[in-house]
């Protein structure tokens, strides 16, 4: 079995969550500037297998898309046409930062490091991941 990667696409950052090779577990990996996450992902499938990508999608409270949906089209089209051998799948992502941030708070971390963006970021890709994971 391979692993199950997670994205949550950002503007400018990308949290990246992966799980165990037995699809357990969810962790947090790192988060990459997306400008690079393309040769992020391609240098990490040649090193591990990746059979599934699942990609955060961004909705509104009344589930129609949310305007980030608008620059995550065009990567996932990218996406499938680099690394056409993996399938992608969408998962809600309503409230992931909210619970990311929390998640943070619970931990203790002090207010310096919740300040963190990056962790923010890789924290909401686990939260994908999590859900994709509980749903299956």
């Amino acid at each position: 079995m391979g692993r199950i990667l997670a994205i949550d696409f950002g503007a400018k950052r990308t949290g990246i969550a992966v799980t165990d090779e037995l699809q357990i577990i969810a962790s947090g990996l790192t988060t990459v500037n997306t400008k690079e996450l393309l040769a992020f992902l391609k240098a990490y499938i040649s090193k591990e297998d990746v059979e599934l990508f699942v990609v955060g999608e961004p909705k509104q409270l009344n589930n129609q898309a949310s305007e980030s949906e608008e620059l995550i089209l065009p990567f996932l089209k990218k996406l499938e046409a680099e690394i056409p051998s993996i399938p992608i799948k969408r998962v809600d992502e309503r409230f992931t930062s909210k619970m990311a941030f929390q998640t943070m708070i619970d931990s203790g971390l002090s207010k310096k490091q919740r300040r963190n963006k990056a962790l923010v970021d890789e924290i909401s890709a686990t939260i994908i991941l999590q859900s994709y994971l509980a749903s299956n």
